[in-house]
């Protein structure tokens, strides 16, 4: 689908926070070439050692390589056509197989708003859209919060590739209300108008417990536009209305799962976790290049307008996400390794290669952080079997106390 500009700034009331369309490509491109941020970024990751020795020919070199990936780029989806070669060579090199189930039960030509479980700041969504992209359809425009665009080249970067911006620094009742009142009124148009699919995480920020749970909030501010409009409407008319439809992924390994615990583990411990310059940058480089093992992705069915309350709306994504996540050999040697619900352990598709390759990759995680790092991948096994997800917290402060 071609994304066209509106003829005035008066039509287009979402130009500070929607993606980019194929006008406005070429200029942006041509930005990013010489942004010196970007270069050097990239040169730090390609070119280390000339970096350090010779910036200036290090950045030379890198704005090239740039001009030359972005010859005959001319639109959105000329962009997207790229990436999905990296995605290919990406999924080739750092997962072992990378399965969908659901999206077929969908109409090819229907937009839905996509909200999934968030593990990865940059895959889960990218797994959406390669998977819409086998298939032969539209992609999807990504919501993604500002708190992730501190820098000019990064918000460039991600609304060239269909992302929308999320408010989440903005400051006062009032303006977050406005903010979330245009954020709402742009996910109504982009469906309901546009027939273009969205996808949005179902919480502000990774689950970096396991755990995947709705906020109801996000619930609220979808619904606004709606309801704004028509005060009579109810909220399940006006989810209804918006194709609401669960994404579940599932990851054998995550090349974020150390650096999780370790924040984890922080915050127990000490109260506060401060977040490095470039760490949300590094988080999705890792992501990217980290090894995955099996990624599994799977789209629920539509929502209906049976809903009367957003914690109703909320235990239903939640209902399909537990669902369609599917349970790796990770999973369950992680609950095993932590000796809870014995019973629920499943051997039966663990082979000894799959606890080789667990015990290696427990092995590289500091001790103070096995407990947090076993964790992330034994509650979903937890949560499906409604029980109780384990706490490392609890855990530590009940040794501490018997421990005295």
């Amino acid at each position: 689908m071609t994304e066209n500009r509106p003829d005035s700034d008066a039509q287009d009331p979402w130009a500070e926070i929607r993606p980019y369309n194929d006008d406005e490509v070429a200029g942006v491109l041509a930005r990013l070439t010489h942004e010196p941020e970007l270069l050097d970024a990239l040169t730090r990751f390609r070119l280390p050692r000339l970096s350090r020795a010779m910036p200036g020919l290090s950045r030379t070199l890198a704005s090239l390589a740039l001009r030359r990936q972005a010859r005959g780029v001319a639109s959105v989806r000329d962009f997207q056509q790229r990436i999905a070669g990296y995605m290919e060579r990406m999924i080739r090199t750092s997962t072992d197989a990378f399965e969908t189930e659901g999206l077929d039960a969908l109409d090819d030509d229907t937009a839905y708003l996509f909200i999934g479980n968030h593990r990865d700041i940059s895959l889960d969504p990218a797994f959406v859209n390669y998977a819409l992209y086998l298939a032969g359809r539209n992609t999807v425009r990504i919501a993604i919060g500002d708190n992730l665009l501190k820098k000019p080249y990064v918000t460039d970067l991600m609304r060239l590739n269909k992302s929308f911006i999320v408010p989440r620094s903005a400051r006062g009742k009032r303006a977050m209300l406005a903010a979330y009142q245009k954020l709402s009124s742009y996910i109504r148009h982009s469906i309901t108008a546009d027939n273009h699919s969205i996808w949005m995480a179902q919480r502000e920020g990774r689950a970096k417990d396991g755990i995947d749970r709705t906020d109801p909030a996000i619930i609220k501010m979808m619904t606004m536009a709606r309801r704004a409009e028509d005060r009579q409407a109810s909220l399940g008319e006006a989810i209804a209305e918006l194709r609401l439809v669960p994404v579940a992924i599932s990851y054998e390994y995550d090349p974020c799962d150390v650096q999780k615990a370790r924040e984890l583990h922080a915050l127990h411990s000490s109260g506060a976790y401060e977040k490095g310059q470039y760490e949300d940058i590094q988080s999705i480089v890792a992501g990217i290049t980290g090894h995955k093992g099996r990624v599994r992705l799977s789209f629920g069915t539509p929502l209906d307008a049976s809903f009367g309350a957003p914690d109703a709306v909320a235990a239903e994504i939640d209902r399909q996400v537990l669902e369609g996540y599917h349970l790796f050999p990770s999973h369950y040697l992680a609950l095993e390794t932590l000796g809870e619900a014995p019973e629920l352990v499943d051997q039966s598709e663990v082979t000894d290669a799959d606890r080789a390759r667990f015990q290696a990759r427990l092995q590289q995680v500091p001790a103070e952080l096995r407990d947090w790092w076993l964790a992330q991948y034994a509650n979903p096994v937890l949560n499906k079997a409604g029980r109780a997800p384990y706490d490392p917290a609890a855990e530590q402060d009940e040794q501490a106390q018997q421990a005295e």
